[in-house]
């Protein structure tokens, strides 16, 4: 005989909303591996009757009927033969609300590739590499490291000749390598939890536990994560609490009843994503989401979740019309039931495993979203900052006559650099539906679109804030991205885009091997302008300090004039070395520049002691650092 009931705890602690570990319980847990033995166990309060129908019972509803586990809503048993690879959902039955259908498990460890919908009995066993790469995130502070973010949509950063997507074994060995290269810390994965509609990108998720079939199996993801961190490369994946999608054999109308929506259409229907928003509200539905996080740090040791859409769980009139959503009980716009819930998935996560991080992609100025939750706050550690992403690509799309007139786009970011902690996102959002690529955004012709964005990015890994940059953009891909096909590698066998490439691997070394360029992101003490005000020229210059007081002075001339003698005050004399440059030669640029450094003259200027004769390249980023480590 087998344990066919749950604990009584686990029960009460799920009704409660605080159970954080469903996927030690419930969905197929494999009880007796001699007899093949499985225990399903599934929420669905409304129902009747519940059985489970797969593979090993020739899919048929009566054979394997599930108890209900006192008055929890849970429905529980145990079948032998049942193994590994079988297929299997839940027959659910529902006459008082005239439902009766098949669905597929909630808490599902694999499903089948799309667009086939049963679940896998799956075993989630591996051998892990990464314990010398757990032990540093637990002992460590990203906040406080440099980090710079490969964003990557895993179906199609690479294809075979058939056009078919490499597998999590393919790119373990060619992603691993190429991330390395380039120099970026961590790579965030664009969801890989399963999702019926490819072309969603895994933003309309169907199954919350189980990692996507189209590229192998469960073990296979843990492989590619294992080598990734054995490379000392960081993990970041797409999570999306904010929506899921409506295909019938998913979560929507689970049991016949609005389960994990919301039954009121002003408040269960996105009106953007015309997908399902789920209820907060509801304990159980809490537990469910608080276990998929944990699920993905536990059990495939991601280094973070990026949580996707966190405005249009924040507000409830979010994408609505009046009279198109219900307040809350004070009358007011805010979801007090999803603030809850962040506060909650945020701490547990915490809590549980020190050193991950969970970032929010939040548009809007909501205050507090990378605060403690005793301060007020959400709860993440860092915050996407989309102000910066729309205020910085829409000046860089202006040609250079007018950018004197949009000065304030630029120099406005540190008035709020530390109201949140930020990372500065250059995202696939911005290069997809008709948005084009961030080549063909910049102004110009194409040696000035090549020059401007090289300016561009050298910006955003000087300005405050960890970075992220979308995959393709690293070396300038000419075509918008799209899901269907890689990115365009061939790309790189012309000079201007490999040029811009090995910017972005120099970009990252001096970013990671200089704390200047990324202590003080959080904090008022890392930044300090030069000269923000010469708008007529269009030029900024600005220090990045370190810990100790080290800084790099970073000058960027917005406009294709070389400006000559152009004089910025300095705290240090002696020779300042000219360490980066985006027009040197061996990036595309047309190698104006300082012949390596300019020593400082005792002239003042600018409220400093010494200054610099500069040369300014056009369309280009100069960086110096000082002659000596003295504080400045």
């Amino acid at each position: 005989m087998h344990k066919d009931h749950l604990d009584d705890a686990t029960l009460y602690l799920f009704n409660e909303g605080s159970e954080a570990q469903l996927y030690r319980h419930f969905g197929a847990q494999r009880v007796d591996l001699l007899t093949d033995a499985v225990r399903f166990a599934v929420w669905a309060p409304a129902a009747a009757y519940v059985s489970v129908v797969g593979t090993f019972n020739a899919w048929d509803p009566k054979r394997n009927p599930l108890q209900p586990a006192g008055v929890s809503g849970v429905h529980v048993g145990t079948v032998e033969g049942v193994p590994v690879g079988s297929l299997y959902k839940y027959h659910i039955e529902t006459p008082s609300m005239g439902f009766s259908g098949d669905k597929a498990d909630p808490v599902a460890f694999g499903m089948e590739i799309p667009p086939k919908t049963a679940s896998v009995v799956t075993d989630l066993s591996y051998t892990w590499h990464d314990a010398a790469w757990l032990a540093r995130r637990q002992s460590g502070d990203w906040r406080a490291q440099p980090m710079s973010i490969y964003e990557v949509h895993l179906g199609s950063w690479r294809k075979h000749q058939d056009q078919t997507s490499l597998s999590y074994q393919e790119l373990a060995d060619e992603l691993v390598d190429y991330v390395k290269r380039t120099g970026f810390t961590h790579v965030e994965f664009m969801p890989v939890m399963e999702h019926p509609y490819y072309g969603s990108w895994g933003y309309q998720t169907t199954s919350y536990f189980a990692p996507s079939r189209r590229y192998g199996t469960p073990q296979d993801l843990m492989y590619l994560i294992d080598r990734l961190h054995q490379a000392d490369i960081g993990v970041l994946l797409d999570w999306v609490p904010s929506h899921f999608a409506t295909d019938d054999f998913g979560l929507g109308l689970f049991d016949g009843t609005h389960l994990y929506e919301h039954a009121d259409p002003r408040q269960g229907i996105h009106p953007q994503w015309h997908s399902y928003v789920f209820n907060y509200g509801r304990n159980e539905v809490r537990s469910f989401l608080v276990s998929s996080a944990m699920f993905w740090v536990d059990i495939f040791h991601a280094d973070g979740l990026r949580v996707d859409a966190v405005s249009s769980m924040l507000y409830l009139n979010f994408g609505r019309e009046e009279g198109q959503w219900v307040p809350n009980r004070y009358g007011g716009y805010e979801n007090l039931e999803a603030i809850a819930f962040l506060r909650q998935v945020t701490h547990v996560i915490h809590e549980t495993f020190p050193g991950v991080l969970m970032i929010a992609e939040e548009s809007t100025a909501w205050p507090g979203v990378s605060r403690s939750a005793q301060e007020g706050g959400l709860g993440f550690d860092l915050k996407w900052d989309m102000g910066w992403m729309h205020d910085t690509l829409d000046y860089m799309a202006l040609d250079p006559i007018y950018r004197r007139y949009h000065h304030d786009a630029l120099t406005f970011r540190p008035m709020y650099a530390q109201s949140e902690r930020f990372i500065l996102p250059l995202s696939h959002d911005e290069v997809v539906h008709q948005k084009g690529s961030l080549l063909t955004k910049m102004s110009g012709d194409t040696w000035q679109k090549f020059a401007n964005l090289r300016l561009l990015l050298a910006y955003q890994y000087a300005v405050p804030g960890k970075k992220l940059l979308f995959m393709g953009g690293e070396f300038g891909q000419w075509r918008e991205w799209s899901h269907d096909r890689e990115i365009d590698w061939f790309l790189l066998g012309q000079s201007s885009h490999a040029g811009l490439w090995q910017l972005v691997q120099d970009l990252n070394h001096r970013y990671r091997t200089t704390p200047a360029w990324y202590q003080g992101d959080h904090d008022n003490e890392g930044f300090a302008w030069c000269d923000f005000a010469d708008r007529a020229a269009s030029v900024l210059s600005f220090f990045r300090r370190d810990l100790e007081g080290r800084s790099v002075l970073a000058v960027f001339n917005f406009t294709p004039v070389v400006r000559t003698h152009y004089r910025l005050g300095v705290p240090h004399e002696g020779l300042w070395h000219e360490v980066l440059n985006t027009d040197a030669a061996c990036y595309g640029g047309s190698n104006q520049g300082n012949l390596g450094g300019v020593w400082a003259e005792a002239l003042p200027w600018g409220g400093q002691a010494w200054s610099l004769a500069l040369t300014l390249p056009p369309l280009a980023a100069v960086f110096f650092e000082p002659p000596s480590v003295e504080r400045d």
